[in-house]
């Protein structure tokens, strides 16, 4: 029988990746998506503060190709259900403060996702919340949507980059320069 004791990506096959190189892979394949998700959040707020445009025409680059995409929840749902599966899926190769960092990215953004499980629930049904005319959630009770989404966004990715920051920080006490005396 095989022992996973030595195995150093966890007993998932790998779908748990713990640290090192596969961790780090990942986790940066990850970073990639995450801020292709931020320029399109960024593209959105320059469409409504700079150009003009009314929030439901300002869907990003691809709400602009597929519109369809951000009428139906279905964009936003999908992406922020890897988020959160990608967060928890390269939480075991975190520790320390960084392990903190990742687990409050996790916690921001399960709140995110359920905002997102309201919104798609609503789309699907057709029953809104709130006696409203068209899908909302919670937070939209007192913000937009683009600049609630665009804080939620930004509240899952502070930790996110802080915990990579740690994640990937020297120890204490090495010094990257071998001439530094």
């Amino acid at each position: 029988m095989l022992s996973t004791a030595n195995y150093p990506y966890g007993s998932w096959g790998g779908f748990r990746p713990r640290k090192g190189p596969l961790h780090q892979r990942a986790l940066w394949l990850f970073m990639v998506i995450v801020l292709g998700h931020w320029l399109e959040h960024l593209t959105q707020v320059y469409q409504i503060y700079v150009l003009g445009w009314l929030p439901k025409m300002a869907g990003g680059v691809l709400g602009l190709w597929f519109p369809w995409l951000s009428s139906s929840e279905v964009l936003h749902f999908t992406y922020n259900l890897l988020l959160w599966g990608g967060i928890l899926l390269l939480q075991p190769g975190f520790q320390g403060a960084a392990r903190r960092w990742w687990n409050g990215a996790l916690l921001a953004q399960s709140w995110h996702f359920f905002e997102h499980i309201l919104l798609q629930v609503q789309w699907l049904t057709g029953v809104y919340l709130f006696g409203e005319t068209k899908q909302t959630g919670i937070g939209e009770l007192w913000f937009p949507r683009p600049e609630l989404h665009f804080v939620y966004n930004l509240v899952v990715f502070a930790p996110l980059v802080l915990g990579m920051f740690v994640y990937f920080r020297p120890p204490d006490g090495h010094n990257l320069r071998k001439d530094a005396g």
